[in-house]
């Protein structure tokens, strides 16, 4: 059974810090490119940022580039992203996602999903 756990999500003041977790199981973690994606409330899910497989690329959204930063630890199952600089623009519930193609195409090539952690930014 294939599980991604989110964690790290909470309630910040805006230009405060927050980093995510997102530990995988029941999966092969290291064939699958990882993403984070976010859906703010009464909006569509959007790309928030993307790894390889063998951790040398990422690619993040326009929106987020310079104060998000993705990561991930094999030997671990567990991909990150710390964010910077939050705006309350980033307030949305995030999800990590294994995907099968980097870079990430939307949610066309996701084949699994975590639950979601929420994050709140306040003015």
């Amino acid at each position: 059974q294939v599980q991604l756990v989110e964690s790290g999500g909470g309630l910040v003041q805006a230009g405060g810090s927050l980093r995510l977790s997102c530990v995988a199981s029941g999966v092969i973690f290291s064939s699958y490119a990882m993403d984070w994606f976010r859906q703010a409330p009464g909006k569509e899910r959007e790309f928030v940022a993307g790894i390889s497989r063998s951790t040398s690329r990422t690619y993040l959204a326009n929106s987020v580039k310079g104060r998000f930063t993705i990561s991930r630890d094999n030997a671990k199952n567990t991909v990150f992203l710390q964010m910077n600089s939050l705006k309350p623009e980033d307030t949305a519930v995030y999800y990590c996602a294994a995907d099968t193609r980097f870079p990430s195409s939307g949610s066309a090539y996701v084949s699994h999903w975590g639950q979601g952690t929420q994050v709140t930014i306040s003015s």
